[in-house]
């Protein structure tokens, strides 16, 4: 679940132009037909007379008052903008309502999708026009006189992306009147598909003839357009799984599309800078005046506006609990199965304590819809935020949110729920807390326990929607011996952080008898800092230049409590943080979670039968051991050629990068060595492979093979060869591959999986030498080494020393001898190919 960043947020954002001054400013002048004609070159088309107000929106008008007065006559839609609001931002976002049938793929292509955004702005142009320009966030300069702001200016114009007649101006002639039918009823980036998102979801050409306009309601600050469109399907076609037939559908795809234009907010919101040691999203732009002597990234973080109600703004500094002044709504989908709904308001809810702590209280809450209180109340209205429920069989969620591209500030947000999430629930508790909660030993767990899963993710998801980035190093922070220690975890939990990927308690064992308050994930201690960082207002500070060194004081001491660690999802190198891995030493989690993997297999069968059914759950459930063990071993994998990062700004002491200790390499090494270079016998049932389709010795090769990708990348081994430049006692590369060949090559009988081992060991070595640079990736033993390296000449020793330890084994085994000789026929290949 990913917290998933959908792909039309506008997440690298940046400042903005002032509108009023990128405008064109002409002076409303009704001309005559003499004089509009007069100057007009021969053969050019005449501008169309502007009428009179009354012969445009006539007595058959039906009005809709708002942001913008929508007109509707017979078939025509006219939209009425004041003079007031040229030049001002709005946000446009389309979603779909209702999604064609077969144009779903993975976790898009459903009702509620987001499929394009844009910030507009009207502006009145020459010859009587109403430009709509699309407004680029990607160069600031705050100082609108100097000469950098024009020089920003001049190189940043935005694109005039629709031209109107005026038809009329309006009664009072502070307005002008467009037809906007052709712009609503087509196939454009306003209201219709990015273009992106169009080829991703292989939509082809607009069918006219086929679409039509549904309405037009205008609202205080924003205006909601619904149509239905018709498109070609293109010639390529979605993949569908073997086995199944591919569906039988028509020639073109039909939606409804709900797109919103919101007005931003005039009166911005204060920004806050982004800090890495605290994990938000952010909007960004480049700077041209911070540096005065270069140019400088500017991120700031997404949040709400959170602020208190004028009559509560000096109980708020004192440090007084106040209500927000407009607090954070959740709508629960009407469409959500009723059993669940209680649950996913929880999720919700469950945050209020947070908020607490940045001094605000009932800040956010969630509600089901009456629509017979509020008739307008609409899913796809951007005044309401939702968890928008989809009949998928995708088993998922994710969370993510509009926000104002100048400040940051959060507008909105739809979390996704896909109905088969809950199938990844069962899975993932199962196959973690099966040893400990006799209520996940079965296949279909009861409406309380799978409750409070839901609540889990819906906690998990609502704390992206306020900015918030998952922490996979929060875990990391917990000693692993407290993850057994009952009475400490119902205190404080198994991780300090939900937006961990911390899932489930899997090192506690059944004799440590913990309840489900030790095993779930709760709202923890990271989670309550970040939004106390995120969303305390410090009035004293009126600018985010000026609340810069307040915050970073605030920080370091902070964190100081290592449970308030952030630990990036995005560090490749650093085993602290990681998806999926509980505790401060994953050789000793992994190796607890391993004891329970096992008592899981000796029951599986036992768990996962249901009566009349064949051996499917028992195929399902045996996958999601094998997962989770090879989770194991890719935790301990990262501690090979490992780098801790750690944020610091120059006031804080130490080092932001320091290599993994060659013991805690060498431990890891050693895990590997026991776990499965040795052959993991408990994971190879008998009955597993006599009632499904499974194969143990592709099984144990696969999974042998995905950790010799990680700790033979060649990226890996750089990191463990450039570590001495930094530490003299750092595992040295010619070490490490001495001790990872004696580990594979052993003195004992070769048998069918060994022999595969040493055969994709060599084969990884090979590998290294020999492959092109286009098909290199990062954890593969197909990525390239640098010819100059010593990683390039210590894996050419190897090679050697591997052949020359052949050479004098003399095997009594026919199969065994065949396999060196095998061996030798590659290494020779390999480093003489002539």
């Amino acid at each position: 679940m990913k917290g998933l960043k959908n792909f039309f947020v506008l997440t690298v954002l940046v400042g903005f132009v002032n509108a009023a001054t990128a405008q064109v400013k002409d002076t409303v002048v009704v001309k005559s037909d003499s004089s509009a004609t007069a100057k007009a070159k021969p053969g050019a088309k005449k501008p169309e007379k502007i009428k009179p107000y009354k012969e445009v929106i006539t007595d058959k008008a039906i009005t809709d008052l708002g942001v913008l007065s929508v007109h509707k006559v017979q078939d025509k839609f006219y939209f009425e903008i004041p003079q007031t609001l040229l030049g001002k931002e709005f946000l446009l976002v389309s979603r779909l309502t209702k999604a064609a049938a077969g144009m779903r793929s993975g976790t898009s292509g459903y009702a509620g999708d987001q499929i394009g955004q844009n910030v507009i702005t009207f502006e009145k142009g020459p010859q009587d026009k109403i430009f709509i320009k699309s407004i680029s966030f990607v160069d600031y300069a705050k100082d609108s006189t100097s000469q950098m702001y024009n020089s920003v200016m001049r190189n940043n114009v935005h694109a005039i992306i629709m031209s109107f007649d005026i038809k009329a101006f309006g009664e009072d002639k502070k307005s002008y009147v467009i037809d906007a039918t052709d712009m609503l009823d087509a196939d454009n980036e306003l209201v219709s598909f990015d273009a992106t998102v169009k080829m991703g979801y292989k939509v082809g050409a607009f069918q006219k003839d086929k679409s039509y306009i549904n309405f037009v309601k205008s609202f205080p600050n924003n205006i909601e357009i619904n149509t239905t469109k018709t498109f070609a399907k293109t010639l390529g076609r979605l993949t569908v799984p073997p086995g199944q037939e591919k569906p039988v559908v028509s020639g073109n795809y039909t939606v409804e599309i709900n797109s919103s234009l919101v007005l931003l907010p005039e009166n911005k919101m204060q920004a806050r800078y982004f800090d890495p040691r605290v994990g938000y999203f952010a909007v960004g732009y480049t700077d041209f005046d911070l540096d005065p002597q270069g140019v400088k990234r500017v991120s700031l973080i997404k949040r709400w506006r959170l602020e208190p109600k004028p009559q509560d703004l000096e109980k708020y500094k004192r440090g007084e609990l106040v209500e927000p002044a407009k607090p954070i709504v959740f709508y629960i989908d009407p469409a959500t199965p009723k059993k669940w709904v209680p649950y996913l308001m929880e999720g919700v809810n469950d945050w209020k304590k947070a908020f607490e702590k940045a001094g605000f209280k009932n800040a956010i809450y969630a509600k089901v819809p009456n629509t017979k209180d509020d008739p307008e109340w609409s899913l796809e209205d951007a005044r309401f935020s939702a968890i928008v429920y989809k009949p998928s069989d995708v088993p998922n969620a994710s969370g993510p949110s509009i926000s104002d591209p100048r400040t940051g500030e959060i507008l909105e947000s739809h979390i996704n729920w896909y109905h088969n999430v809950m199938l990844l629930l069962r899975n993932w508790y199962f196959v973690q807390a099966s040893p400990n909660d006799p209520r996940a030993r079965k296949m279909d767990f009861d409406d309380k326990l799978m409750g409070q899963l839901i609540r889990f993710v819906s906690s998990h998801e609502v704390g992206h929607t306020l900015g918030l980035r998952h922490n996979f190093g929060s875990s990391s922070t917990v000693p692993v011996e407290k993850l057994r220690d009952r009475n400490w975890l119902e205190k404080n939990g198994h991780t300090p952080s939900i937006m961990d990927y911390a899932r489930f308690n899997y090192v506690a064992q059944p004799e440590d008898k913990v309840t489900e308050a030790g095993i779930m994930p709760r709202i923890g201690d990271y989670d309550d800092w970040a939004i106390e960082w995120g969303y305390r207002r410090f009035y004293q500070y009126n600018s985010p230049d000026k609340e810069k060194e307040h915050l970073n004081k605030w920080v370091i001491t902070k964190l100081k409590n290592n449970r308030l660690w952030f630990g990036t999802e995005s560090n490749p190198y650093d085993p602290r943080s990681q998806s999926e891995q509980v505790g401060d030493d994953a050789m000793i989690a992994s190796a607890y979670g391993i004891k329970n993997l096992k008592r899981i297999v000796d029951n599986l069968q036992d768990w996962t039968k249901k009566p009349n059914e064949d051996f499917s759950n028992l195929s399902i459930m045996y996958d999601q051991v094998t997962g989770q063990f090879s989770r194991y071993l890719g935790h301990v994998s990262k501690y090979i050629g490992g780098q801790l990062e750690t944020p610091k700004t120059i006031e804080q002491s130490g080092s932001v990068y320091e290599v993994v200790s060659k013991a805690d390499q060498k431990r890891a090494l050693e895990f590997l060595n026991q776990n499965i270079f040795t052959t993991p016998e408990w994971l190879l049932k008998k009955e597993v492979f006599q009632n499904t389709e499974k194969t143990p010795v592709n099984l144990v090769e696969n999974l042998q093979t995905t950790v010799l990708n990680r700790i033979l990348a060649d990226n890996v081994l750089q990191m463990i060869n450039q570590s001495q430049t930094e530490d003299a006692d750092a595992y040295a590369l010619v070490d490490y591959m001495n001790d990872l060949k004696e580990n594979i090559f052993t003195n004992s009988t070769e048998d069918i999986y060994r022999r595969n081992l040493q055969r994709n060991y060599v084969e990884s070595l090979i590998g290294l030498l020999n492959a092109k640079p286009s098909s290199a990736n990062r954890f593969s033993r197909t990525a390239e080494v640098s010819k100059n390296s010593d990683v390039a000449a210590v894996v050419r020793g190897t090679l050697n020393n591997i052949k020359e330890n052949i050479a004098v084994k003399k095997l009594a085994d026919l199969v065994n001898k065949y396999h060196y000789e095998d061996l030798t026929y590659r290494i020779q290949k390999a480093l003489d190919p002539k």
